[in-house]
């Protein structure tokens, strides 16, 4: 036993885990530490697991340890929720076109101000505090993130983007110095546009993946996964081939927001991405147990 470990009075042994079963559990990630050193691995980061507390605490402690060991992760975050309350506090009231947020000049500012100014910092502020070495950028970083105003159904939601172009040079540079990128979505205009975009942070999650040959894109939602039966988390769909995705939201299994978040899957895969996930950020060190075990969690896009 080390002797030097610090908190050693702190630690916390599970009384249901006898030693034989601590070392099974440590021997049978082993094969997976082993293929995971020096892969890249991307995250998208929202959903309840960035907005409770102790949720959050398990991230963060699921992506240092990653780190540690010599993983490349790159987390990608949104912040919906952050926005709405920002804007109930400055009474601005929302507009909605089509179900979609229309973004104007000002909404664009404290878009801008939520995500790049007080999430990503208070993110990598919790990176730094877990012992990670963490960077927080935004799109607009080195160019990192373009796009362009997006065009739905000729419908005008303003400053809202589409991404058009990732350039990874300065995540790529931080991975190869062993830092954690922390990506809020923002991004900038193609050449020529000066406006800034807000733009949606799953599928700039996928096409950064796509952009940084990660070994693997997962999305933290706020449900299961793909399940049978949605009022039943017992139905869950571990894995579902691409072939099939077609008939599952022709028969209703996918639908409503679990359509972009699968789709955001499909762009990954289809651009390199040798494997995909939607897991529950509501379980606790579910980053861990996806990475680690055989059993897995989630859906798995293949």
């Amino acid at each position: 036993m080390e002797e030097n470990i610090e908190n050693t009075d702190a630690t916390v042994v599970d009384p249901r885990l006898d030693n034989a079963k601590w070392s099974s559990v440590l021997v049978q990630a082993l094969p997976y530490f082993r293929h995971w050193v020096g892969k890249v691995v991307v995250v998208k980061y929202g959903g309840n697991a960035m907005l409770n507390e102790e949720l959050k605490a398990c991230v963060m402690e699921d992506i240092v340890l990653l780190s540690t060991i010599g993983i490349k992760v790159v987390l990608v975050h949104g912040g919906g929720p952050e926005i709405n309350h920002m804007l109930e506090r400055v009474g601005k009231e929302s507009k909605f076109v089509n179900g979609l947020r229309y973004t104007d000049e000002e909404t664009m500012e404290i878009v801008t101000m939520v995500l790049t100014g007080k999430l990503n910092k208070d993110i990598v502020g919790l990176l730094i505090q877990k012992g990670g070495k963490a960077v927080g950028l935004s799109g607009v970083d080195s160019g990192l993130i373009r796009a362009k105003k997006i065009d739905k159904d000729g419908a005008d939601l303003g400053l809202v983007g589409e991404v058009t172009s990732v350039n990874p040079e300065i995540v790529q540079k931080l991975l190869d110095q062993n830092f954690i990128p922390v990506v809020s979505t923002v991004a900038m205009g193609e050449t020529g546009d000066m406006n800034r975009y807000n733009i949606n942070a799953d599928t700039a999650a996928a096409k950064i993946a796509v952009a940084l040959g990660a070994e693997k894109f997962v999305q933290l939602t706020n449900v299961p996964g793909v399940l049978k039966d949605v009022n039943d988390p017992k139905s869950l769909i571990q894995r579902i081939r691409m072939a099939d995705i077609d008939k599952y939201v022709a028969d209703g299994t996918i639908a409503g927001g679990m359509i972009p978040k699968i789709e955001c899957c499909m762009m990954a895969r289809q651009g390199g991405v040798p494997r995909t996930h939607i897991i529950d950020g509501r379980v606790p060190h579910s980053l861990l147990i996806e990475m680690f075990s055989d059993r897995g969690i989630g859906t798995m896009i293949y």
